[in-house]
């Protein structure tokens, strides 16, 4: 009896901690998936603007995890986590109920940090960002940033191998969240931490910015035609002057740039300021083009420089509604049948087509071009703007680099770098950049269509090879030496046909490939080869009468494999999507 009485109360104990772990295990479970089923509810509140009904689903949020927290980190949930075999799995719930609590806390704050008035405390009103607001917020989002950062780096010491599959899958998504969010709330705790001081909350800023025009492609996106003199102070911002690129004239001598980049893309690129931009590296343009209007304008010095392209006026124009160009009224010029009200949907034709048709001076051109800056600029500091449209302007606008921003102040470039707005070559990752030069001297590139794409080739010796395929075509009017004004095809100034589109075009591959070949239409073709930094660069020039289409290709190689290198490409009229097409792997590939 003295041995039956202890092992049935063993017993007793080990199905009462049974029965107590599958209790548990259900909350776990209940709390979670409920917390699953109010984030998509909370995203459709955010997305409305409706931060009140967003603050609720995320308290519920709070709530339920934690209740998962309480029961993944029971004292007898965390005895089993120490348990050999199976134990992992155990302490693997406990990760991933303490990490997705304290997540869901640090967002507690940040939310509450947008009070009653939501995004708006964060959009002009009247010209001014109110400095308060941000400061505030600064700190919130550092320490949020720090939480989930160290509750990413928990879940990825888990060995996702030694768990049982219902605790893998999750366990990847969740960490494959974290890092979507990590990254997220690191940027914004860097920009909130610099913006005050870039908004002139520690003495007044100028920053010059290049309206890019994409019907004449450069590297980055345009020629840089129509200028702009931004001034901040303590949050007020105001237009203090414009130009023009073509007013400022040739720099003799050239300015001094980068000798590697002049050995690409020649003296030009300080010689002009239509052609600080020939180099994909916007460092290197801001840099030249600060320069350049500060050798024009000596009263003028300039902090910072902003790169932007009428696509991303057309994503602001969501956020503003319609503009109407009250100064269309005080132009020396008549625009002709130009729209009078510019919207998301006509104001990239307008900017990038109509208006060479409308108006055939160029300089009235540039006019015409800062009415439209001035009076957008109006109304996105009028304070009736959709302030969650507008920075979703702004994201996208800088994920598809479009936007660009330098600074002269090395904290603030140290963080713009860290950021798709820095537009600086990248030296880490493994990055593939394809880009364009105009070669016609005109602006018919509103017309090419062009399409990008990676081809992995792996060879049976155990090397790799990846083509970067480019496929332009000219849908520019069979008839455009007549049907086009002069201004727009160049009429034959720069030795290209009226009708024809010459461009220039460039393949960067990471620094472990090794440049091998070129091809235009599967015909082996002579290139230009060189380095930028530790890039290895290719470059050749094609010429397309209407209607014509040609594919460019260069091989690199690599003599082992590396992560799918991310694509970068010259922003054009088309939609990024458009341009881009998916990585395609050869048949000695296994995926």
């Amino acid at each position: 009896m003295r041995v039956v009485i202890p092992l049935a109360i063993i017993v007793l104990l080990v199905l009462l901690s049974l029965s107590w772990l599958t209790f548990r295990a259900f909350q776990v479970k209940d709390n979670l998936d409920l917390t699953t089923q109010l984030l998509p509810k909370m995203q459709e509140a955010m997305a409305a603007g409706d931060i009140e009904e967003a603050t609720v689903r995320l308290n519920q949020m709070e709530s339920h995890t934690a209740e998962a927290r309480s029961a993944g980190t029971d004292p007898l949930w965390r005895a089993a986590g120490m348990l050999p075999w199976f134990g992992q799995n155990f302490a693997a719930v406990t990760d991933i109920t303490v990490a997705t609590d304290v997540v869901v806390s640090a967002a507690v704050p940040l939310m509450d940090s947008l009070g009653p008035g939501g995004l708006d405390a964060f959009v002009p009103k009247d010209g001014k960002i109110e400095l308060g607001p941000l400061q505030e917020l600064a700190p919130k989002l550092t320490r949020a940033s720090d939480t989930v950062t160290a509750a990413y780096e928990s879940l990825k010491q888990i060995d996702e191998n030694q768990l049982v599959p219902q605790l893998s899958e999750p366990l990847g998504q969740a960490t494959s969240a974290l890092e979507g969010v990590q990254g997220t709330l690191n940027g914004a705790a860097s920009a909130s931490e610099i913006l005050p001081a870039m908004l002139g909350g520690e003495g007044d800023r100028n920053y010059l910015v290049l309206v890019q025009n994409n019907a004449e492609v450069r590297a980055t996106g345009g020629i840089p035609g129509a200028l702009v003199v931004l001034k901040t102070s303590d949050g007020q911002i105001e237009f203090t002057d414009h130009g023009s690129a073509s007013a400022l004239g040739r720099f003799k001598p050239p300015l001094e740039v980068d000798q590697e980049q002049e050995r690409i893309y020649t003296t030009r690129l300080g010689a002009y300021m239509q052609n600080v931009n020939l180099t994909p590296d916007f460092p290197t343009a801001a840099t030249t083009a600060q320069a350049m209007w500060e050798k024009e304008h000596p009263k003028t010095e300039i902090d910072g420089v902003i790169a932007l392209d009428p696509v991303v006026l057309s994503q602001l124009l969501v956020a503003t509604g319609p503009v109407k160009l009250s100064s269309l009224d005080s132009l020396p010029v008549a625009t002709g049948g130009l729209p009078t009200t510019l919207d998301s949907t006509n104001v990239v034709q307008t900017l990038l087509s109509d208006v060479y048709r409308e108006i055939e001076e160029p300089q009235a051109q540039d006019a015409y071009f800062a009415a439209v800056a001035s009076d957008t600029f109006a109304d996105l500091s009028d304070g009736s703007t959709d302030a969650l449209q507008m920075l979703k302007a702004v994201q996208q606008s800088a994920m598809d680099q479009r936007l660009f921003v330098w600074s002269e102040f090395e904290d603030e470039q140290a963080v713009i770098s860290a950021s798709t707005l820095s537009g600086s070559i990248p030296a880490e990752e493994p990055t593939v950049g394809v880009y364009f030069n105009d070669g016609t001297g005109a602006k018919m590139d509103y017309y090419v269509e062009r399409e990008v794409q990676l081809i992995k080739r792996c060879q049976p010796d155990g090397y790799y090879r990846y083509a970067v395929q480019t496929t332009l075509t000219n849908n520019a009017p069979v008839d455009a030496a007549e049907s086009l004004p002069e201004y727009v095809t160049g009429g034959g100034s720069f030795g290209v046909t009226p009708g024809t589109i010459r461009t220039n075009v460039y393949a960067y591959g990471p620094s472990e490939w090794l440049l091998e070949s070129a091809s235009v239409d599967g015909e082996t073709s002579s290139f230009g080869s060189y380095r930028h930094g530790d890039s290895p660069v290719a470059g050749l020039t094609v010429s397309l009468k209407a209607g014509e289409s040609t594919t460019v290709e260069f091989e690199f190689s690599t003599l082992y494999e590396t992560d799918e290198p991310q694509l970068r490409v010259t922003p054009t009229v088309q939609a990024r999507s458009e341009v881009v097409i998916p990585t395609k792997s050869g048949p000695n590939c296994t995926a």
